[in-house]
């Protein structure tokens, strides 16, 4: 069961965001931000880091100061758009001369690291890789304009400043926490389809199994993307 904890958080946090934006109950939005915290946590907490245990202290006494001040929903503002962004810059980064395209670099790996890839597959590799960075810009720049925008809580309100049109703070929320995740599957699964239609000769059978070697490719893959 602990170690299904940080997939029941990752899960749950989205939901607890959206229900304290949709019911504008504070608590919610002070649960959600504890949930964040223990979430983004967890590794070090895990491993039993006295500083990880600190630092959840320290974000649940910020939570609870935030909450007092009328603020709770502050923290949630911010993680659609770092994640965005984060993830637009990881495939971006990987575009560079000296570096193998981030898909390139899946590919390779799910083949058995051939000594070569077909070079129609690597340069789709390459569109592919860039088109994912540019997903994830846009959806990080529209996340940051709906938080900006949002009313009541939003961004720009907080600060003091009457932004110059306004969206209701469930609809960015409606946005961020739900539509985020459709938008992204919904890419991942025509990718497939059209992958799969002009490069049918590919390791894994169907879609589950394709899921399934990429879920197995393990924190070491994903480490070496961030180096």
């Amino acid at each position: 069961m602990i170690s299904r904890l940080p997939a029941v958080l990752a899960v749950a946090y989205p939901l607890l965001a959206h229900a304290a934006a949709w019911t504008g109950r504070a608590v919610l939005a002070l649960v959600a931000g504890f949930v964040l915290a223990l979430l983004m946590l967890w590794p070090a907490l895990a491993r039993g880091r006295a500083m990880a245990w600190i630092a959840l202290l320290l974000c649940a006494a910020g939570l609870l100061w935030l909450h007092d001040r009328e603020l709770g929903t502050l923290p949630l503002l911010a993680p659609p758009v770092l994640l965005n962004a984060f993830l637009a810059w990881l495939f971006a980064r990987t575009l560079s001369a000296e570096r193998r395209p981030l898909i390139e670099h899946m590919i390779w790996t799910l083949h058995g690291e051939p000594d070569a890839i077909d070079p129609r597959i690597a340069a789709y590799a390459r569109r592919l890789t860039a088109a994912w960075a540019a997903l994830f810009a846009l959806l990080a720049a529209l996340n940051l304009l709906l938080a900006l925008l949002a009313v009541p809580d939003g961004l720009l309100v907080s600060a003091g400043v009457t932004p110059p049109f306004s969206v209701p703070l469930s609809l960015w929320s409606l946005f961020a926490n739900l539509l985020n995740h459709v938008i992204v599957g919904a890419f991942f699964l025509a990718e497939y389809v059209w992958r799969k239609r002009y490069f049918p000769e590919q390791p894994y059978r169907h879609f589950y199994d394709f899921v399934s070697r990429i879920a197995r490719l393990g924190p070491a893959f994903w480490r070496s993307l961030v180096q």
